[in-house]
């Protein structure tokens, strides 16, 4: 249980002395009774109203980086019963959902939050937010896979994609990895320009989104994103 005014406070409205006077002008009102100075409401069961409107507690907004492991799909529930996302979330401490999606057998960065303003900003093309990607591939990559990746313009059902960065940081006879570089991304899109490439992925990894870095985050973990990281999203050009 919690006082009015305390409550009022908690969710923004107004500030506990203002919630008095609004209190005192019969403005509040406590399950359609008005409501009288110190009275305590439960939360979870009473409804209050400010003017007639419903008042509640907003949910502190939340930003999250999560190091998606592969095997896990990019939902908060599944109902094929799949191992999802928020089986990895469980201690945040308020709800949250993923911004965009790495698909089931792929890993790395992904951004969590419960700021739809944000997750828009994060999202929307005019953003132009790159995103880094790890892909380890079998085999010795050659240079006119590399080219014919850079160059590509349209996937193998003829959908349109950006120009994407290819860059290779290792070859072998065992296995090659490549940086990949895009601003938009279409469904499986890397995948996709590989199968088209006859690249067989090992592993895929986003590192970073956004300027935002994996860094040495462990598989499985999360960390809240600093305000300079989600300032960075918000201070970027407003998604029209």
């Amino acid at each position: 249980m919690v006082r009015i005014q305390k409550y009022l406070s908690d969710c923004g409205v107004m500030s506990r002395r203002a919630a008095e006077k609004a209190i005192e002008r019969g403005e509040i009102e406590i399950n359609g009774i008005k409501a009288q100075i110190g009275d305590k409401i439960d939360e979870n069961g009473d409804a209050v109203t400010y003017l007639g409107k419903p008042v509640e507690r907003q949910a502190k907004k939340l930003y999250i980086l999560l190091n998606k492991p592969a095997g896990y799909v990019t939902t908060m529930s599944d109902e094929l019963g799949r191992k999802t996302v928020s089986d990895l979330l469980k201690d945040v401490p308020a709800r949250v959902y993923p911004v965009g999606r790495l698909d089931k057998n792929s890993e790395g960065a992904l951004i969590c939050t419960n700021d739809g303003e944000f997750a828009n900003r994060l999202m929307h093309p005019s953003g132009m937010k790159k995103k880094v990607y790890l892909v380890y591939v079998r085999g010795n990559v050659s240079n006119n896979a590399i080219s014919a990746l850079q160059s590509m313009k349209a996937l193998e059902d003829g959908e349109p994609i950006a120009p994407v960065k290819v860059i290779l940081l290792q070859r072998s006879p065992d296995f090659s990895i490549l940086r990949f570089e895009l601003i938009q991304g279409k469904n499986r899109q890397i995948r996709r320009m590989c199968e088209r490439c006859s690249l067989s992925i090992m592993q895929l990894r986003r590192i970073s989104i956004g300027g935002i870095q994996l860094g040495e985050l462990a598989s499985g973990k999360w960390r809240a994103l600093t305000k300079e990281e989600k300032d960075g999203i918000m201070k970027s050009e407003k998604a029209k």
